[in-house]
This record gives structure tokens, C-alpha cells and sequence, in this order.
């Protein structure tokens, strides 16, 4: 479900759940283990394809971190892992001195979003600004999720996880994970 629908690991173990008729407070995989999983299904059903849409993706999102570069956005989720597949959207985490300057960028810019409330790294809400871009390396439509963060939660952002990994990167690096890419502009893909 994860790599074949681009679905998240929370909808994805829930659907698990009721498809195999589990009760409802059955124990599930922790995220890392899913990780793994996913990474094995990558290997041996993907090993072609998603080095390439990966790749993509990654580009189509540092495009966007340097057009919101003023924000100190932060690639995270599975295109930061590795594990994204054309089916995943795109999730920046913006450390904003005012939250709402992003959403004004975006509005300056004519830049159609869709804003709306999460959860965020931290267990608290955060505002989400969503847009759609164009992807045409893979000529697909993604799904750009901006989420917007005090500032000050930048601090906690940066811990490593249990495994010793980053759990998000910024423009630098993933400008390394990328050599040779070109950098975008504002009239580039929007």
C-alpha cells in the first residue's frame, strides 16, 4: 500500500487493520519496521524504476525548498529517506519567524494551496499549507505539502532518531544528495 498507492505508514498500517479484521487496538509494526519492509518490497519489485523517481522527486522538492529558502524548509518523510516512489508527496517542514509569511509568499506568487491542520513532529498542530506541482521528469502531478513550524521548534528538529539518522535535511543537504541538478525560480514548474 505504501509504495504501490503512496500511502502514509499511519493510513497504511490503519487499512491493514480493518482488511485483515484485526481489532481495533491490535499492536502494530513500529515505523521502522515498515521502513525495512518497504526498502525489501523497493529491492526486489522496484530496483529499476525508483532509483530514477526518486531522483525526481528530490529535484521537484529543492526546487521548492530554495524558492521557500527564507524559511529554512526541511525535507523530511520518504523522499528524504529514500523511499519514495512517484506515488509520494513531496513534506517540508518551514521554520517561520511569522508563521503566516509563508502563506503570504505563496499568495504573492499566485500559488493555488490548500491550507489546513496536522499533527507535527512534535505532537502538537501545525498549519499545512498543500499545493500541487508538476513533476515532468515523471510527468506526474505531486502532491507538495509545506508544513509550517515556530522558529524555536527548529532546535528539536535536528535530533537524530533511535538508528542514528537525520529525520530531516536542509537545502544544503539535499543539494548533495543530488549533484549536477539544476536550481529552480519561481517561474519553473509551478
Amino acid at each position: 500500500m505504501i509504495v504501490e498507492e503512496g500511502l502514509g505508514y499511519g493510513p497504511a498500517k490503519r487499512r491493514a487493520v480493518k482488511q485483515l479484521a484485526l481489532p481495533g487496538r491490535t499492536e502494530l509494526p513500529g515505523n521502522d519496521e515498515v521502513e525495512s519492509a518497504v526498502r525489501e518490497y523497493i529491492a526486489l519489485f522496484c530496483a529499476e524504476t525508483q532509483p530514477v523517481e526518486l531522483t525526481a522527486l528530490r529535484a521537484l522538492a529543492l526546487v521548492w525548498m530554495e524558492r521557500l529558502a527564507q524559511f529554512r524548509p526541511y525535507l523530511s518523510g520518504a523522499i528524504w529517506h529514500g523511499t519514495a516512489t512517484r506515488l509520494s508527496d513531496i513534506h517540508i517542514q518551514l521554520f517561520c519567524d511569522d508563521p503566516k509569511s509563508a502563506e503570504i509568499t505563496l499568495i504573492e506568487h499566485n500559488v493555488a494551496y490548500e491550507p489546513h491542520t496536522v499533527t507535527g513532529f512534535t505532537g502538537a498542530s501545525v498549519e499545512a499549507l498543500s499545493l500541487r506541482s508538476v513533476c515532468q521528469p515523471l510527468n506526474e502531478t505531486v502532491g507538495v505539502h509545506l508544513m509550517v513550524y515556530d522558529h524555536d521548534d527548529l532546535r528539536g528538529a535536528l535530533r537524530a532518531d533511535a538508528s542514528g539518522r537525520v529525520p530531516r535535511g536542509d537545502l544544503a543537504a539535499v543539494r548533495r544528495l543530488l549533484p549536477g541538478v539544476q536550481h529552480g525560480t519561481w517561474l519553473v514548474g509551478v
